[in-house]
């Protein structure tokens, strides 16, 4: 198994810089997500490691083999870099088996056939031989992807948006299909998606892009509870940034009063603590007082925007299970398992 090492890499399309001083590391066997909007430079990052785009600056590794500088890169054939498309990129006139074993062509046929048929069964295909592309659910073709890039053996796998053109009742289920393969083959992944939803359930790691850079690299509940930034929170989820009226020894000062810091030590700077609306509990007993103004369903829970009784410039988005009515005055208490603070 083959680890990916990314060092200071920087990458110009159309002579702006798209990638800036990047570095990253994939361990064997491990799938990173990158997560981030339109333009951030994800799917450059993919092309780079593929050997499809070049670099100006740092260089790209597989285990001890460097694979691009600036001045020389690995023809992309020769990096045994499988890839999956977002359109799946099947060839529509060869059917499942001439399309898994597409790049099977050195081999002999005898071999060709026991890598197909192993194949088949790796993705639960058997039967589907003689289809074609367009005989298939989405959710097949996809099968039938991934079964022709492990089929040669690759080093590394890199996919791009692969979930997009599923429907979402089969995606969940395609995607931990995906990802079990991927974990039995050994092959390790870099997984490019604008889903935190499916960032969370097919990658061990997600890294966070903001223009070009990695804002934050960790597990998705690391990246949710305990963001670095508060690009990485709103981007993370739903976030309430409730204003710090003063930094106390122990605790800090808001409107739902003073929150424990349980020993950690605040930047002076910091002037707003980052609450998710699961945080914040429906609490008869609790001296601070909200209105609910506007109550939506969100199918497991309502979400509610709740203004504060005494200072009309607070608003906070709380979710519960319970069912309230609009101008319902409601007492809300904080969890406060740990706080993170920013200065905004």
């Amino acid at each position: 198994m083959t680890q990916l090492t990314i060092s200071n890499l920087s990458s110009q399309y159309d002579g702006k810089a798209v990638i800036k001083d990047l570095s990253l590391m994939l361990d064997s066997n491990e799938i990173v997500a990158l997560l981030g909007p339109s333009g951030c430079g994800k799917t450059t990052l993919l092309r780079t490691i593929a050997g499809l785009q070049p670099i100006s600056h740092g260089d790209i590794k597989m285990g001890e083999q460097v694979i691009s500088t600036p001045s020389s890169s690995l023809a992309s054939e020769k990096r045994n870099i499988g890839m999956i498309f977002q359109d799946y990129a099947l060839f529509p006139h060869l059917n499942v088996t001439k399309n898994i074993a597409f790049g099977l062509s050195k081999q002999p046929k005898e071999v060709q056939s026991e890598i197909v048929k192993d194949m088949l069964t790796l993705v639960k295909l058997e039967g589907y031989e003689e289809r074609f592309p367009h005989e298939l659910s989405g959710g097949q073709q996809q099968r039938v992807a991934i079964a022709r890039a492990l089929a040669y053996k690759p080093q590394l796998m890199l996919l791009d948006e692969p979930f997009s053109n599923i429907d979402s009742q089969s995606r969940g289920e395609i995607m931990q299909e995906m990802r079990q393969i991927l974990k039995k083959q050994g092959v390790p992944a870099v997984f490019v998606t604008h889903s935190k939803d499916e960032a969370f359930v097919f990658a061990d790691k997600i890294a966070i892009f903001n223009a070009g850079k990695i804002e934050q690299i960790d597990q998705g509940s690391v990246l949710y509870a305990q963001p670095s930034s508060a690009y990485v929170a709103n981007f993370m989820g739903k976030t309430n940034y409730v204003a710090i009226n003063a930094i106390n020894e122990n605790s800090v000062s808001t409107c739902f009063g003073d929150l424990s810091l349980n020993g950690q030590q605040l930047p002076t700077s910091h002037n707003v603590v980052m609450l998710r609306p699961e945080q914040i509990l429906l609490d008869e007993q609790s001296q601070h007082k909200f209105s609910v103004m506007q109550c939506s369903f969100a199918g497991s829970h309502w979400v509610y925007r709740a203004q504060a009784i005494t200072d009309s410039s607070v608003f906070v988005e709380v979710h519960s299970h319970l069912m309230l009515a609009e101008q319902q005055v409601i007492g809300l208490s904080v969890n406060t398992y740990q706080l993170v603070t920013f200065k905004l």
